[in-house]
């Protein structure tokens, strides 16, 4: 590998040929030198799952044989890729750690449960400058060639001027071709929330067994969301933290008298 060029490692949660992870490592070969690490198969909503009671496999694979970068596939979640990329196949830190592009959204909160931020998260964990992108079609279908241009123009950004430590980058594209996107907002998780149901069914043998579904509600009406971006044309670029602390709350809590 060059010295001159960034490294970057490129990941997902759909599995290591899926076509939106396909589309990425084109665009993510024009800006530096690239190697993958991805799931064997599709990980979505494993959310930051790792691998503790299993053993974990990563093979090296050769998915395009025009393509002379290095790719493994691994056994594990997209948070185990990026930590066994990082302390056992890199000969150094990467510059940058890219996951996705994501078969669907990945905006307000399906970013708590979502493998393609996990990955990101991790890295940022690892102290790496991390982005995760999806679009905004569940279809297998689903055409990535409009999200191009958009993906190389944050991630150029992102390689020039880098990332606060403690936070990753959520992107989301909507499903439109790409002169009809109207272009980048930096923005707010909406604060929405999904309404489950279970859809209950019996099997032939007479056991019980649960399909997970459930409709997506919007209640946040403010114009700075990712929400409003995307049903609105544009592409929501959210910066997002792994610190969990509500630190807004401390102070009243230590007014319960817990410390005393």
């Amino acid at each position: 590998m060059s010295k001159e060029k960034p490294l970057i490692l490129v990941t997902n949660d759909d599995g290591i040929t899926a076509p939106g992870i396909r589309t990425l490592i084109e665009v993510m070969k024009e800006l530096g030198d690239v190697i993958v690490v991805a799931p064997d198969s599709p990980q979505s909503a494993m959310g930051h799952a790792i691998t503790i009671t299993d053993t974990l496999y990563c093979d090296e694979v050769k998915i395009n044989k025009k393509y002379t970068h290095k790719e493994y596939s691994c056994s594990g979640t997209p948070a185990d890729c990026v930590k066994i990329a990082t302390q056992e196949i890199l000969h150094r830190k990467p510059d940058l750690c890219v996951s996705g592009i994501n078969h669907g959204s990945n905006s307000s909160i399906n970013v708590i449960y979502s493998g393609t931020m996990s990955a990101a998260v991790e890295a940022g964990i690892e102290g790496i400058p991390a982005i995760g992108f999806s679009l905004l079609d569940y279809s297998l279908s689903a055409d990535f060639e409009p999200t191009k241009k958009f993906v190389k123009a944050i991630t150029r950004k992102v390689l020039k001027n880098g990332l606060p430590k403690g936070v990753v980058l959520n992107v989301n594209l909507p499903k439109l071709k790409e002169r009809e996107i109207k272009g980048i907002k930096i923005c707010r998780q909406a604060k929405a929330y999904w309404v489950e149901e279970f859809d209950k069914r019996t099997s032939p043998q007479g056991r019980d067994y649960y399909w997970l579904t459930g409709k997506f509600v919007n209640e946040d009406s403010g114009q700075d969301t990712d929400e409003w971006a995307l049903e609105n044309g544009y592409v929501s670029v959210v910066p997002v933290q792994f610190d969990l602390t509500a630190h807004h709350y401390i102070k009243d809590l230590k007014d319960w008298g817990l410390n005393d």
